[in-house]
């Protein structure tokens, strides 16, 4: 019994989530765990395929970045895929540094540069969104965790729109004083510009 439990276990594989996936209030994927992914980093970017920018990662190879692993539901990759619709699934095992204690398929899901453009006016970088991911690192990292995620993202040129009075992005969670001048304190470092 204990060894069919390890070899379904070791079977499971998992996705690196670096971004509204980090906030585990967003979705009930089994098993996430703290990660850290090398030789990619994080970038905003639009496509057709969605009316905002959003979040994607990019090959980088001197780069690293910190998010979550957590199991595919039923092993099942094609429910995910449909989720994660606008992005591919990229095989990342040997680049993704993790706490468990077997080896493990990991995948990671990247926008196709092909298919990248920057956020504009009218396909800008929603509040909503952005709040819901550093609610995640905050929680997993800390502020020190939040401060990196905002230095390791590319592409804070694009507009992000204010939302919080009616968000646009569907999995938006309720935030703290604390939490939104967190990231309006990061914003306003960047000199970021916010759209009403």
């Amino acid at each position: 019994m204990a060894a069919q439990m390890a070899a379904q276990t070791m079977s499971t594989p998992y996705f690196f989530g670096y971004g509204s996936l980090v906030n585990t209030a967003t979705h009930d994927y089994l098993d996430p765990q703290p990660a850290r992914l090398r030789g990619w980093q994080r970038s905003w970017c639009h496509t057709g395929l969605r009316d905002v920018a959003f979040l994607t990662a990019v090959p980088a190879p001197e780069q690293e970045i910190d998010g979550l692993i957590a199991a595919v539901p039923g092993a099942d990759w094609q429910a995910l895929d449909a989720r994660e619709f606008a992005y591919d699934r990229v095989p990342a095992s040997a680049a993704v540094q993790h706490g468990l204690d077997q080896t493990a398929e990991i995948s990671v899901y990247a926008v196709r540069s092909s298919h990248q453009d920057q956020g504009s006016l009218r396909h800008p970088i929603l509040l909503s969104y952005l709040d819901v991911v550093v609610q995640g690192y905050l929680e997993v990292f800390g502020e020190t965790g939040v401060a990196d995620f905002f230095a390791t993202t590319q592409g804070w040129e694009s507009p992000i729109l204010n939302d919080r009075a009616k968000p646009r992005y569907p999995r938006h969670q309720r935030m703290s004083a604390t939490e939104t001048e967190l990231v309006d304190h990061h914003l306003a470092l960047l000199e970021a510009r916010i759209l009403d």
